[in-house]
Protein backbone atom coordinates (compact mmCIF):
# COMPACT_ATOMS: atom_id res chain seq x y z
CA UNK A 1 0.00 0.00 0.00
CA UNK A 2 1.37 3.39 -0.97
CA UNK A 3 2.16 5.92 1.74
CA UNK A 4 0.38 9.29 1.81
CA UNK A 5 3.37 11.31 0.57
CA UNK A 6 3.83 9.02 -2.45
CA UNK A 7 0.13 9.21 -3.30
CA UNK A 8 0.30 13.00 -3.23
CA UNK A 9 3.25 13.04 -5.64
CA UNK A 10 1.54 10.52 -7.92
CA UNK A 11 -1.53 12.74 -8.12
CA UNK A 12 0.61 15.79 -8.78
CA UNK A 13 2.12 13.86 -11.71
CA UNK A 14 -1.29 12.65 -12.89
CA UNK A 15 -2.70 16.18 -12.75
CA UNK A 16 0.25 17.35 -14.85
CA UNK A 17 -0.34 14.49 -17.29
CA UNK A 18 -4.00 15.46 -17.69
CA UNK A 19 -3.01 19.08 -18.25
CA UNK A 20 -0.48 18.03 -20.90
CA UNK A 21 -3.08 15.77 -22.50
CA UNK A 22 -5.52 18.68 -22.67
CA UNK A 23 -2.90 21.06 -24.09
CA UNK A 24 -1.85 18.59 -26.80
CA UNK A 25 -5.26 17.21 -27.74
CA UNK A 26 -7.43 20.32 -27.41
CA UNK A 27 -4.58 22.75 -27.99
CA UNK A 28 -4.43 22.10 -31.72
CA UNK A 29 -8.21 22.63 -31.93
CA UNK A 30 -7.85 26.08 -30.41
CA UNK A 31 -4.76 26.71 -32.52
CA UNK A 32 -6.65 25.95 -35.74
CA UNK A 33 -9.56 28.12 -34.56
CA UNK A 34 -7.16 30.98 -33.83
CA UNK A 35 -5.70 30.69 -37.34
CA UNK A 36 -9.03 30.16 -39.11
CA UNK A 37 -9.14 33.52 -40.91
CA UNK A 38 -5.43 33.47 -41.67
CA UNK A 39 -5.21 29.94 -43.08
CA UNK A 40 -8.58 29.88 -44.80
CA UNK A 41 -8.88 32.43 -47.59
CA UNK A 42 -12.50 31.70 -48.44
CA UNK A 43 -15.47 29.85 -46.98
CA UNK A 44 -14.56 26.52 -48.57
CA UNK A 45 -11.05 26.58 -47.16
CA UNK A 46 -12.39 27.46 -43.71
CA UNK A 47 -14.80 24.57 -43.94
CA UNK A 48 -11.83 22.29 -44.66
CA UNK A 49 -10.13 23.52 -41.49
CA UNK A 50 -13.28 23.12 -39.41
CA UNK A 51 -13.95 19.64 -40.79
CA UNK A 52 -10.47 18.72 -39.57
CA UNK A 53 -11.34 19.45 -35.93
CA UNK A 54 -15.13 19.19 -35.56
CA UNK A 55 -15.32 15.35 -35.46
CA UNK A 56 -12.89 15.10 -32.53
CA UNK A 57 -13.08 18.31 -30.47
CA UNK A 58 -15.59 16.91 -27.98
CA UNK A 59 -13.40 13.90 -27.30
CA UNK A 60 -10.36 16.14 -26.96
CA UNK A 61 -12.20 18.26 -24.40
CA UNK A 62 -12.48 15.15 -22.22
CA UNK A 63 -8.97 15.93 -21.00
CA UNK A 64 -10.12 19.33 -19.74
CA UNK A 65 -13.05 17.77 -17.89
CA UNK A 66 -10.82 15.06 -16.41
CA UNK A 67 -8.31 17.69 -15.29
CA UNK A 68 -10.99 19.78 -13.61
CA UNK A 69 -12.50 16.73 -11.93
CA UNK A 70 -9.12 15.48 -10.76
CA UNK A 71 -8.28 18.90 -9.31
CA UNK A 72 -11.62 19.03 -7.48
CA UNK A 73 -11.21 15.53 -6.03
CA UNK A 74 -7.45 15.28 -5.46
CA UNK A 75 -6.58 18.90 -4.59
CA UNK A 76 -9.86 20.51 -3.44
CA UNK A 77 -8.16 23.49 -1.76
CA UNK A 78 -6.45 24.39 -5.03
CA UNK A 79 -9.77 24.12 -6.84
CA UNK A 80 -11.55 26.31 -4.29
CA UNK A 81 -8.91 29.05 -4.21
CA UNK A 82 -8.59 29.13 -8.01
CA UNK A 83 -12.30 29.44 -8.72
CA UNK A 84 -12.87 31.91 -5.89
CA UNK A 85 -9.99 34.25 -6.67
CA UNK A 86 -9.72 34.05 -10.47
CA UNK A 87 -13.44 33.92 -11.13
CA UNK A 88 -13.50 36.43 -14.01
CA UNK A 89 -10.52 34.87 -15.79
CA UNK A 90 -12.04 31.39 -15.49
CA UNK A 91 -15.41 32.75 -16.64
CA UNK A 92 -13.78 34.13 -19.81
CA UNK A 93 -12.14 30.77 -20.51
CA UNK A 94 -15.41 28.89 -19.98
CA UNK A 95 -17.23 31.41 -22.18
CA UNK A 96 -14.72 30.70 -24.94
CA UNK A 97 -15.35 26.96 -24.46
CA UNK A 98 -19.10 27.56 -24.76
CA UNK A 99 -18.83 29.76 -27.85
CA UNK A 100 -16.71 27.25 -29.76
CA UNK A 101 -19.44 24.61 -30.35
CA UNK A 102 -21.97 27.41 -30.86
CA UNK A 103 -19.74 28.77 -33.63
CA UNK A 104 -19.39 25.31 -35.20
CA UNK A 105 -23.15 24.86 -35.34
CA UNK A 106 -24.40 28.37 -36.04
CA UNK A 107 -22.07 29.47 -38.84
CA UNK A 108 -23.86 27.26 -41.34
CA UNK A 109 -27.44 27.96 -40.24
CA UNK A 110 -27.83 30.98 -42.53
CA UNK A 111 -26.32 30.97 -46.02
CA UNK A 112 -24.90 34.47 -45.83
CA UNK A 113 -21.16 35.24 -46.05
CA UNK A 114 -21.48 37.95 -43.40
CA UNK A 115 -23.14 35.51 -40.99
CA UNK A 116 -20.42 32.90 -41.54
CA UNK A 117 -17.69 35.54 -41.15
CA UNK A 118 -19.19 36.67 -37.82
CA UNK A 119 -18.98 33.19 -36.38
CA UNK A 120 -15.52 32.68 -37.86
CA UNK A 121 -14.35 35.66 -35.82
CA UNK A 122 -16.07 34.20 -32.75
CA UNK A 123 -14.09 30.99 -33.25
CA UNK A 124 -10.86 32.95 -33.70
CA UNK A 125 -11.53 34.89 -30.50
CA UNK A 126 -12.43 31.75 -28.54
CA UNK A 127 -9.15 30.11 -29.50
CA UNK A 128 -6.99 33.14 -28.71
CA UNK A 129 -8.69 33.78 -25.35
CA UNK A 130 -8.10 30.22 -24.11
CA UNK A 131 -4.51 30.05 -25.34
CA UNK A 132 -3.57 33.46 -23.95
CA UNK A 133 -5.30 33.25 -20.56
CA UNK A 134 -3.95 29.75 -19.93
CA UNK A 135 -0.41 31.08 -20.28
CA UNK A 136 -1.17 34.16 -18.16
CA UNK A 137 -2.45 31.84 -15.41
CA UNK A 138 0.80 29.85 -15.47
CA UNK A 139 2.83 33.04 -15.34
CA UNK A 140 0.95 34.21 -12.25
CA UNK A 141 1.76 30.99 -10.45
CA UNK A 142 5.43 31.97 -10.53
CA UNK A 143 4.62 35.48 -9.35
CA UNK A 144 2.39 34.28 -6.53
CA UNK A 145 -1.30 35.09 -6.15
CA UNK A 146 -2.82 37.52 -3.62
CA UNK A 147 -4.61 35.20 -1.18
CA UNK A 148 -4.22 34.20 2.45
CA UNK A 149 -5.80 31.90 5.03
CA UNK A 150 -6.69 32.89 8.56
CA UNK A 151 -6.40 30.55 11.54
CA UNK A 152 -9.76 28.92 10.68
CA UNK A 153 -8.67 28.31 7.07
CA UNK A 154 -11.00 30.96 5.69
CA UNK A 155 -9.51 32.26 2.44
CA UNK A 156 -9.44 35.91 1.46
CA UNK A 157 -8.39 37.23 -1.98
CA UNK A 158 -6.79 40.66 -2.34
CA UNK A 159 -6.74 41.54 -6.02
CA UNK A 160 -8.73 41.81 -9.24
CA UNK A 161 -8.61 40.59 -12.82
CA UNK A 162 -6.29 43.33 -14.08
CA UNK A 163 -3.80 42.56 -11.30
CA UNK A 164 -3.17 39.28 -13.12
CA UNK A 165 -1.83 41.15 -16.17
CA UNK A 166 1.73 41.49 -14.90
CA UNK A 167 4.32 41.84 -17.71
CA UNK A 168 5.85 38.44 -16.92
CA UNK A 169 2.40 36.83 -16.90
CA UNK A 170 1.64 38.43 -20.27
CA UNK A 171 4.95 37.08 -21.60
CA UNK A 172 3.93 33.62 -20.40
CA UNK A 173 0.62 34.15 -22.19
CA UNK A 174 2.46 34.95 -25.43
CA UNK A 175 4.59 31.81 -24.99
CA UNK A 176 1.38 29.79 -24.70
CA UNK A 177 -0.24 31.56 -27.65
CA UNK A 178 2.69 31.14 -30.04
CA UNK A 179 3.23 27.53 -28.95
CA UNK A 180 -0.39 26.46 -29.51
CA UNK A 181 -0.72 28.43 -32.75
CA UNK A 182 2.30 26.49 -33.99
CA UNK A 183 0.69 23.27 -32.77
CA UNK A 184 -2.56 24.12 -34.56
CA UNK A 185 -0.65 24.96 -37.74
CA UNK A 186 1.11 21.59 -37.54
CA UNK A 187 -2.27 19.88 -37.33
CA UNK A 188 -3.54 21.86 -40.33
CA UNK A 189 -0.40 20.90 -42.26
CA UNK A 190 -1.17 17.25 -41.48
CA UNK A 191 -4.93 17.28 -41.97
CA UNK A 192 -5.95 20.00 -44.43
CA UNK A 193 -5.94 20.12 -48.23
CA UNK A 194 -2.46 20.62 -49.67
CA UNK A 195 -3.23 24.19 -50.75
CA UNK A 196 -3.95 25.11 -47.13
CA UNK A 197 -1.24 22.86 -45.72
CA UNK A 198 1.45 24.85 -47.55
CA UNK A 199 0.39 28.01 -45.72
CA UNK A 200 0.19 26.11 -42.45
CA UNK A 201 3.80 24.95 -42.85
CA UNK A 202 5.02 28.54 -43.14
CA UNK A 203 2.99 29.68 -40.13
CA UNK A 204 4.18 26.70 -38.06
CA UNK A 205 7.81 27.57 -38.76
CA UNK A 206 7.38 31.23 -37.87
CA UNK A 207 5.32 30.47 -34.77
CA UNK A 208 7.87 27.99 -33.42
CA UNK A 209 10.64 30.56 -33.89
CA UNK A 210 8.60 33.12 -31.94
CA UNK A 211 7.80 30.51 -29.29
CA UNK A 212 11.45 29.49 -28.85
CA UNK A 213 12.61 33.11 -28.47
CA UNK A 214 9.85 33.95 -25.97
CA UNK A 215 10.36 30.70 -24.05
CA UNK A 216 14.06 31.40 -23.59
CA UNK A 217 13.32 35.01 -22.61
CA UNK A 218 10.77 33.83 -20.04
CA UNK A 219 13.31 31.38 -18.62
CA UNK A 220 15.95 34.09 -18.26
CA UNK A 221 13.43 36.45 -16.62
CA UNK A 222 12.34 33.68 -14.26
CA UNK A 223 15.92 32.86 -13.32
CA UNK A 224 17.12 36.41 -12.68
CA UNK A 225 14.04 38.57 -12.13
CA UNK A 226 11.39 36.51 -10.30
CA UNK A 227 12.16 35.37 -6.73
CA UNK A 228 11.18 31.78 -6.07
CA UNK A 229 9.39 30.09 -3.20
CA UNK A 230 10.81 27.28 -1.10
CA UNK A 231 9.72 25.01 1.72
CA UNK A 232 11.88 25.81 4.74
CA UNK A 233 12.42 22.96 7.13
CA UNK A 234 10.50 19.71 6.90
CA UNK A 235 7.17 19.65 5.07
CA UNK A 236 4.33 17.76 6.71
CA UNK A 237 4.22 15.25 3.85
CA UNK A 238 2.35 12.61 5.84
CA UNK A 239 0.13 14.89 7.90
CA UNK A 240 -3.34 16.35 7.56
CA UNK A 241 -3.75 18.79 4.66
CA UNK A 242 -3.43 22.27 6.12
CA UNK A 243 -1.57 25.05 4.24
CA UNK A 244 -0.53 26.72 7.49
CA UNK A 245 1.42 23.62 8.58
CA UNK A 246 4.02 23.84 5.80
CA UNK A 247 6.81 26.40 6.42
CA UNK A 248 7.34 28.46 3.25
CA UNK A 249 9.77 31.28 2.49
CA UNK A 250 9.85 33.66 -0.46
CA UNK A 251 13.28 34.07 -1.98
CA UNK A 252 15.92 32.09 -3.79
CA UNK A 253 15.47 30.69 -7.28
CA UNK A 254 12.68 28.90 -9.08
CA UNK A 255 15.40 26.70 -10.57
CA UNK A 256 16.50 25.27 -7.21
CA UNK A 257 14.73 22.02 -8.06
CA UNK A 258 16.67 21.83 -11.32
CA UNK A 259 19.90 22.00 -9.30
CA UNK A 260 18.69 19.27 -6.96
CA UNK A 261 17.35 17.01 -9.69
CA UNK A 262 19.44 17.56 -12.86
CA UNK A 263 17.14 15.35 -14.92
CA UNK A 264 14.56 18.17 -14.73
CA UNK A 265 16.64 19.91 -17.42
CA UNK A 266 15.47 17.29 -19.93
CA UNK A 267 12.09 19.08 -20.14
CA UNK A 268 13.23 22.54 -21.35
CA UNK A 269 15.91 20.92 -23.52
CA UNK A 270 13.31 18.69 -25.16
CA UNK A 271 11.02 21.69 -25.67
CA UNK A 272 13.67 23.57 -27.64
CA UNK A 273 14.85 20.49 -29.55
CA UNK A 274 11.24 19.75 -30.48
CA UNK A 275 10.81 23.32 -31.76
CA UNK A 276 13.84 22.79 -33.98
CA UNK A 277 12.41 19.44 -35.11
CA UNK A 278 9.21 21.18 -36.19
CA UNK A 279 11.30 23.51 -38.33
CA UNK A 280 13.04 20.58 -39.99
CA UNK A 281 10.16 18.13 -40.36
CA UNK A 282 6.91 20.01 -40.91
CA UNK A 283 7.45 20.69 -44.61
CA UNK A 284 8.45 17.14 -45.48
CA UNK A 285 6.80 14.80 -42.99
CA UNK A 286 3.68 16.37 -41.56
CA UNK A 287 2.96 13.53 -39.13
CA UNK A 288 6.47 13.73 -37.68
CA UNK A 289 6.15 17.51 -37.47
CA UNK A 290 2.91 17.19 -35.51
CA UNK A 291 4.51 14.69 -33.14
CA UNK A 292 7.38 17.14 -32.63
CA UNK A 293 4.97 19.98 -31.85
CA UNK A 294 3.15 17.69 -29.38
CA UNK A 295 6.45 17.00 -27.64
CA UNK A 296 7.14 20.74 -27.61
CA UNK A 297 3.81 21.43 -25.89
CA UNK A 298 4.14 18.62 -23.36
CA UNK A 299 7.74 19.34 -22.39
CA UNK A 300 7.05 23.08 -22.04
CA UNK A 301 4.31 22.40 -19.49
CA UNK A 302 6.48 19.81 -17.75
CA UNK A 303 9.35 22.31 -17.45
CA UNK A 304 7.01 24.76 -15.68
CA UNK A 305 5.69 22.02 -13.41
CA UNK A 306 9.19 20.94 -12.43
CA UNK A 307 10.15 24.53 -11.58
CA UNK A 308 7.04 24.97 -9.42
CA UNK A 309 7.27 21.66 -7.53
CA UNK A 310 6.17 21.16 -4.78
CA UNK A 311 4.06 24.31 -5.12
CA UNK A 312 0.60 24.30 -6.66
CA UNK A 313 -0.27 27.95 -5.96
CA UNK A 314 2.10 30.23 -4.04
CA UNK A 315 0.73 33.22 -2.13
CA UNK A 316 2.29 36.61 -2.85
CA UNK A 317 1.00 38.27 0.34
CA UNK A 318 1.43 35.46 2.87
CA UNK A 319 3.98 32.79 1.83
CA UNK A 320 2.89 30.43 4.61
CA UNK A 321 -0.59 30.27 3.02
CA UNK A 322 0.92 28.91 -0.21
CA UNK A 323 -0.56 25.67 -1.46
CA UNK A 324 1.83 22.78 -1.96
CA UNK A 325 1.47 19.14 -2.92
CA UNK A 326 1.80 18.27 0.78
CA UNK A 327 -0.98 20.43 2.18
CA UNK A 328 -3.70 20.89 -0.46
CA UNK A 329 -4.66 17.27 -1.18
CA UNK A 330 -7.64 15.13 -0.28
CA UNK A 331 -7.44 12.33 2.26
CA UNK A 332 -5.29 9.28 1.73
CA UNK A 333 -8.36 7.08 1.17
CA UNK A 334 -9.73 9.40 -1.51
CA UNK A 335 -6.42 9.47 -3.38
CA UNK A 336 -6.17 5.67 -3.25
CA UNK A 337 -9.72 5.14 -4.52
CA UNK A 338 -9.22 7.64 -7.34
CA UNK A 339 -5.92 6.03 -8.31
CA UNK A 340 -7.62 2.65 -8.75
CA UNK A 341 -10.33 4.26 -10.92
CA UNK A 342 -7.65 6.04 -12.99
CA UNK A 343 -5.70 2.81 -13.55
CA UNK A 344 -8.89 1.18 -14.87
CA UNK A 345 -10.40 3.97 -16.97
CA UNK A 346 -7.46 6.00 -18.32
CA UNK A 347 -6.21 3.18 -20.60
CA UNK A 348 -9.78 2.81 -21.94
CA UNK A 349 -9.86 6.51 -22.80
CA UNK A 350 -6.47 6.25 -24.51
CA UNK A 351 -7.51 3.19 -26.52
CA UNK A 352 -10.80 4.77 -27.59
CA UNK A 353 -9.06 8.02 -28.57
CA UNK A 354 -6.49 6.10 -30.62
CA UNK A 355 -9.26 4.21 -32.40
CA UNK A 356 -11.15 7.43 -33.22
CA UNK A 357 -8.09 9.06 -34.75
CA UNK A 358 -7.32 5.93 -36.73
CA UNK A 359 -10.84 5.95 -38.17
CA UNK A 360 -10.66 9.69 -38.92
CA UNK A 361 -7.18 9.58 -40.46
CA UNK A 362 -6.46 11.22 -43.81
CA UNK A 363 -6.70 14.72 -45.20
CA UNK A 364 -9.85 16.76 -45.61
CA UNK A 365 -9.77 17.98 -49.21
CA UNK A 366 -11.49 20.86 -50.96
CA UNK A 367 -13.23 18.41 -53.30
CA UNK A 368 -14.76 16.57 -50.35
CA UNK A 369 -16.00 19.82 -48.84
CA UNK A 370 -17.45 21.02 -52.17
CA UNK A 371 -19.41 17.80 -52.58
CA UNK A 372 -20.63 17.79 -48.95
CA UNK A 373 -21.61 21.48 -49.02
CA UNK A 374 -22.85 21.80 -52.57
CA UNK A 375 -24.99 24.91 -52.91
CA UNK A 376 -23.71 26.47 -49.67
Amino acid sequence: MLDYATLRVIWWALLGTLLIGFAIMDGFDFGVAGLLKLLGRDNEERLVLLEGIEPTWEGNQTWFILGGGATFAAFPTLYAVSFSGMYLAIFLVLLAFILRPVGFNFRGKIHDPRWASLWDWVLVASGIVVMLISGVAFGNLFLGLPFRFDGDLRMSWHGGFFDLLHPFALLAGLVSLSMLLAHGACWAALKADHAIAGRAVKIARWATLVYAALYVLAGIWLAYGIPGYAVSGVAASEGVSNPLYTPVVHGGSWFAGYMQYPWFWSAPLLALVSALAVQALIGRRSAAGFIASSLMVGSTIASAGFALFPFLMPSSIDPRSSLTVWDASSSRGTLQLMLVATIVFLPIILLYTSWVYRVMRGRVTLDQVRKAHAGY
